[in-house]
């Protein structure tokens, strides 16, 4: 690991970390074609041309433009099956594709990264404590694990369960919701691997490094996204998210306010807890 204060790189990591947070709660209007080139790229990465792109105002608007496709548990049932049928739909190589993305940029950090090992090194190979960041720093916890559970883990509980899970869960009212990625709602793993370059904890190769920006660029300009064969149902970023802060949490975590979410064409998903 690069030497350095661990309590400096902590506070740098902060300030990254802050960043990401502030595009997953943008409302600024898409930057549509940052995020056109950027799924472009990503479709490559899947042996697949350009698609024709479809701009809705909401999820609720991206609904009848997606029946029928892929449901992450019917992806999930033909990654179990041992014969599986005909061409793997687009939703299936793009997952494997990321993963693969996230693999690559883990071996490239210069610590052991514990999104691969997670667990201590001890005779009881107990995950390590979460404390408050200072207190984990002075109690022997490394920095590397302690920027995991800051940036990665606090990111995904934020921005997964304070925001898109809910959401998801309303939208699933009507029928199954098709698979999907967040956009601006997917910058925790891009953020924990953008803060490890930015710090000098990780060395990514030309390849991984172009990768990844497609995905940056994807969570800096969009809201959440469909990709079909043909046609790429992206949705606009809201018009306003009210967030407040999740009580007992040591990483500054936060999620949406009841009746805090608006999209541009009016829907408010979340009107209680």
């Amino acid at each position: 690991m690069r030497s350095g204060n661990p309590h400096d790189l902590w506070q740098q990591a902060i300030r990254i970390r802050q960043e990401w947070l502030d595009h997953a709660l943008s409302t600024q209007a898409a930057d549509k074609a940052t995020a056109e080139r950027a799924l472009t790229a990503i479709y490559a990465r899947a042996s697949r041309p350009r698609p024709r792109f479809e701009w809705v105002d909401s999820p609720d608007k991206a609904r009848p433009l997606i029946t029928g496709w892929p449901t992450l548990d019917q992806l999930y049932e033909r990654i179990r099956d041992p014969r599986p049928r005909g061409t793997p739909p687009l939703a299936s190589d793009i997952a494997m594709v990321a993963s693969q993305l996230r693999g690559a940029l883990s071996a490239g950090v210069t610590h052991t990264d514990p999104d691969m090992s997670p667990v201590r090194t001890s005779k009881t190979k107990e995950p390590w404590p979460e404390l408050a960041p200072l207190q984990a720093l002075g109690s022997g916890v490394p920095l590397a694990v302690v920027l995991h559970q800051g940036v990665r883990t606090a990111l995904h509980r934020s921005l997964a369960h304070g925001y898109y899970l809910p959401v998801r869960a309303v939208l699933a009212d009507d029928g199954p919701v098709p698979a999907c990625w967040y956009g601006q709602q997917d910058a925790s793993w891009i953020a924990y691997y953008d803060v490890l370059h930015r710090l000098g904890l990780a060395r990514y190769g030309p390849d991984e490094a172009e990768h990844l920006d497609a995905w940056a660029a994807l969570a800096r300009s969009c809201g959440w996204w469909w990709p079909g064969e043909d046609v790429c149902v992206v949705v606009d970023r809201p018009g306003a998210i009210g967030t407040e802060p999740v009580s007992g949490t040591v990483h500054d975590q936060i999620r949406l306010q009841p009746r805090g979410l608006r999209y541009r064409d009016g829907w408010q998903p979340l009107t209680r807890r």
